[in-house]
Formats: C-alpha cells, structure tokens, sequence
C-alpha cells in the first residue's frame, strides 16, 4: 500500500512567493486571506487526507462500487469518511457564503483538489463534479433555483454531476437524442439514455442533482440547439425537504480499469421532471462553465497522482538495495537511490511535478481574476489565459501523470507489476484523465484550432514570458535559464508561424501537429513557471538554503533534461503528415 504525505511546504513556497499576479492582489474579498489562514487550512486538508482519505484508494480498488437491484453502494469505509469529510466543510471551501461556502480563492482550494487527487482518486470524484455543477448553477441558473438547490449542495449533502454522453455521442454533442418536453408548470419532462457518467448514483449523499443536455422539440438542429437542465434524483419540494423519486435510474455501473472506487453510471430518464438552466437552446455555452473548470481539474488529477508516485519512488529508491554505484568503495550494496539512472528518473518526476504544481498555481490566479476582479476588461485578460490554458493543463498535466506513474513501476522494478505496493494503481487510477472531459486529442485540436489559428492570446502570453525574461538578471544560473527559454520561445514562435502558412494549404498537416504543438506550449510553459521559482529562490537563499538550493538545481535539470523535448515535438510534427495520411492499413 502506498502513503501519501501532501507537500504543504511546497503548496505554502508558491502562496508565500508566487502570489505575484498584480490584479489577483487587487481583488478586494481575498486581501483578507493571509499566509497564516492558508497554512492552517492546508496543514488540515493534509490530515484528513492522510488519515482519512488516503487509506480508501486501496479499499475502493479491492472492493470496488456494487451494483444491486437498481442501487448503487459505495465501498466500504467512504459513507464514514465522507460524513467526516463534509461535517469539516470541506464541500464549501471555494463556496459563495452567500449559499453557506467559505470563499476561498481558486489558489487555495487548487491546492486542495491537487491532495484529493494524491489520497485517493475514486472518492474525490463523488464530490469534485458537486463543485462542477455548484458552479453551473450558480452562474446561470435562476434565483429560485439557486435558492432551492445551492446551499444543499454546498453543504455536501446533495451531490451534482454532468450527463453529457451517450451511446451515439461523446465529442460531438450535436448527435444527442435525450429530449425535453414541456410540462404545464413551467418544467420539462426529460427522456432518453445518458452513459458514463460520474457519481451518477450512490449512497453517500440523500440527493443528486443532475445537469443534463437535451434538445426541445423543433429546436434547432446539432449544437445550437441544445438546452440545459436541472434534474434531480428526488423530487424537492417547495419547502426544500425530498420528496418522491423522479424518473431517473440507474441501469448500471461500468466495470472499470481504475478508479474502481468511483461509480461511472449508465442513467435512465424516463419523464424525469428537470427545471431549464438559462436558456433554451443555450445549454452548451452554460455546460462549458462547468467543463472548462472540470478541464483544469482533471489536469490536476494527474499532477496529483503523479506527486504520490514520486513519493513513494523516492521512499523505495532510499530503502531498496541493489548493486553497486559506480563511486562505491566499500564493496557494500547500495541502495538504488545512488545509481544515476534511477536519480534521473526521481528528477524526471521532481521537476516536471514541481513546475507543473507553480503552473497551476499561477492559472488559478487567472481564474480567480476572471471571476472575481471589478474591471471587465481584466477579467476578460484573465479569461484569455484561462481559455489559452485549459487545454494544455487538462491534456499536459493528464500525460505527464501517465509518464511519472508508469516511471514510478520501473522504479520498484517487478514490485511495481505487483499488486501489492499499489504503485499500478497509480497508473490505472490515472489513465481516465487522458480520455475523460474530452480526450487529450480533441483538447489539442481545440488548441490549435480554436486557440491559436488567428487568434492572439497566444502572443499575449509569449510576451508574457519574455517580460519575465527580460526581468532575469544578476545571476549567472538565472541567465542561463532565461537564455534557454529564449530560444524555447523561438521555436514556439517558428511553430505557430508553420500552423498559420500550412493552415492555408494542408489542414491535414496542422491536424497531424496539434499534439506536439500542445506539449510544446505545455513544457515552454513550465519553463515560465521554473524561471519564477528561479528567481524568487535565488533571492531567498540565504533564508533557507537547503530548501532554496534545491529548488536552483530541480530548475537547472529541468532547463537541461526536459526542455529539448520541445525541439524534439517541433521537428517532428514539421515533417509533415504525408506519411500519415498515405497509410494503408490493411
């Protein structure tokens, strides 16, 4: 079985240091939280998700969801732990007060989905799309509905989730066949067939709140006629007390590679009575506010996965005896934390993990602007970002996960294979990320196509980085880093210009780029986030040497090891997709 302490130390060195985003400081309800607040909420959420939360991810992989006439039953020990989990209020930490949250910014409850995804997948996922559809509802619901539904689910009494898919449709949400139909009191009867979806039933809360897409009749066809609606699993009453059950069911639950904890449901709506969230045929557009977020989550379940991997890799390097290092001179057996290749792969993991989490860190501080700042025109700045950067975060930060923990079964060697450790659980539990809240592929061809081609946010970000870039001096180290990152950006800049011209010429050649150009933009990105912490650890050394001269060498490797990758993915997909689109298979 694996452990799982959360990096407080590293969480509190971004918020302490990195919290540098000029608007963010000018958001006025968030001046209040302190250094202080933050690390005892964080030093909380570290304990329960070490002693509670953690031990279930093996529970739920050996004896996963049931399903049984109809009922979904969670495994055991999550109805205990998730009592304990919403009776600390950790459902209502990002919260509007105004419906019983705590209004913590995006920067602290990142944090926290990031040591959620670390203890255990499977039972965050029951209470992470409840945040999803809080959020939906909350920016285009009705009053009523707000009123009627919102505190229950912020109190983490009710759960939410998103039924998108079915059988016909995944990406291509236009083909959907669930209709809506008027009732005469203002509700739809909803009917048709909705497949994986997530904590579509269970038995830890005493509601579920459904948002689901359907088309009105005679609404248009394809995506722009898509509606949005609120179906709960019970009946509410006007009071808000449950009544009878409304005609959702549950006709069963997928048998899975991983996240075994979690069940991923194949839901039934038959006449099932559901409340209108916006507008008619205006429910892609309110949908993509609970996607997009759930896009960065998803990205940060991988950051996540990812941390416990390495941590317990580091753990079995330090312990595990094998052979000798080439500078052994007491003919003694090493641990294998002394070979230099198995150091390499510890650092592979250390610098990508560490970039990636200042990453985040830094996007949540977007979000939070876009969300939250007075002024429109910066909120729409920040958006830019965020929209600029979901997609490298959700695919990015998703395969790197997949790298790590498949670098962390090489570390263990054959124990890793085993069951036993629950380092291939790891990897299992992880490889939903790079599919689910649209595949990696679709988030890179969104990317490219959506983001990049004619677009500017791109350039805004370029000169974003070669802000900090120019701000690098005084340091050797930092020069050395700002140089390689310089001409990381040239490349960027050669690739994008590549796009635009084979735009006009050969699609098939920017559809075949799309990958590489996302890992790209995803590893210059890290390069930005490593530059920061460069330059605020050089400055701190003297404070904390150890922790600060780490943090010098993590960026030297990762300037050194991972940035050629980008000059790797850029030749690659400039070659062209004539070899791709000539196959023949047979």
């Amino acid at each position: 079985m694996t452990t799982y302490n959360a990096p407080v130390d590293e969480m509190m060195f971004l918020f302490d240091h990195l919290k540098d985003d000029k608007k963010y400081n000018e958001i006025e309800k968030f001046k209040e939280i302190n250094s202080e607040l933050v690390k005892d909420i964080l030093e909380q959420a570290a304990k329960i998700n070490k002693e509670i939360i953690h031990p279930l991810a093996k529970i739920g992989d050996d004896s996963p969801c049931v399903y049984e006439n109809g009922i979904v039953r969670s495994p055991p020990g999550y109805k205990e732990a998730y009592r304990n989990f919403i009776s600390d209020g950790w459902t209502s930490l990002s919260c509007d007060p105004k419906y019983g949250g705590q209004g913590m910014p995006k920067t602290v409850s990142t944090f926290f989905e990031e040591m959620l995804s670390s203890a255990s997948l499977s039972f965050k996922l029951y209470s992470e799309l409840s945040i999803g559809a809080y959020n939906c509802i909350l920016h285009h619901a009705d009053e009523t509905l707000k009123d009627k539904f919102l505190p229950k689910i912020v109190e983490g009494k009710w759960s939410g989730t998103m039924c998108l898919t079915e059988s016909q449709c995944g990406t291509d949400l236009g083909l959907i066949k669930t209709k809506a139909e008027k009732n005469g009191d203002g509700s739809y009867a909803l009917t048709g067939q909705k497949i994986f979806i997530t904590s579509g039933d269970h038995d830890l809360t005493e509601n579920i709140i459904h948002l689901v897409l359907a088309k009105i009749p005679g609404a248009p066809g394809g995506t722009k006629g898509i509606s949005l609606f609120l179906v709960p699993k019970f009946n509410v009453n006007d009071d808000g007390s449950i009544g009878s059950r409304n005609g959702v069911s549950t006709l069963s639950i997928e048998t899975k590679m991983g996240i075994k904890g979690s069940p991923t449901c194949v839901l039934n709506f038959d006449k099932a009575k559901g409340y209108l969230v916006g507008k008619e045929n205006k429910g892609l557009s309110s949908m993509f506010t609970m996607m997009n977020l759930e896009r960065i989550i998803v990205g940060i379940q991988g950051l996540g996965l990812a941390e416990t991997a390495y941590q317990n890799s580091l753990a079995y390097a330090s312990e595990r005896k094998q052979g000798k290092s080439n500078n052994n001179k007491d003919n003694q057996t090493d641990v294998i934390i002394k070979h230099a290749d198995i150091r390499r792969s510890l650092m592979n993991m250390k610098s990508i993990i560490e970039g990636q989490r200042s990453l985040a860190f830094w996007l949540s501080q977007q979000v939070d602007v876009s969300l939250n700042h007075n002024d429109e025109i910066v909120r729409k700045e920040a958006n830019e970002m965020v929209s600029l950067m979901t997609p490298v975060v959700k695919s990015f930060f998703s395969d790197m996960g997949m790298e790590i923990t498949n670098e962390a079964i090489q570390v263990f060697g054959g124990y890793g294979y085993t069951r036993d450790q629950g380092i291939e659980q790891l990897y299992r539990d992880n490889r939903i990320t790079p599919i689910y809240e649209g595949t990696n592929s679709v988030q890179a061809i969104d990317l490219v196509f959506r983001k990049v081609l004619n677009n500017k946010i791109l350039d805004k970000f370029v000169n974003l980085i070669k802000q900090e870039i120019k701000n690098c001096n005084g340091s050797k180290e930092l020069e050395n880093f700002s140089e390689i990152l310089n001409k990381k950006i040239k490349i960027l800049q050669e690739f994008s210009k590549w796009l635009d011209e084979k735009f006009k010429v050969n699609k098939d050649d920017v559809s075949a780029s799309c990958n590489d150009f996302l890992k790209t933009l995803g590893y210059i990105s890290l390069g930005y986030a490593w530059l920061k912490m460069t330059k605020v650890s050089i400055k701190n050394s003297n404070m904390n040497k150890d922790f600060y001269n780490e943090k010098i060498n993590t960026a030297k490797y990762f300037f050194e090891k991972i940035a050629p990758r980008i000059d790797s993915h850029y030749h690659s997909a400039t070659t062209g997709s004539e070899s791709i689109m000539r196959a023949k298979f047979n």
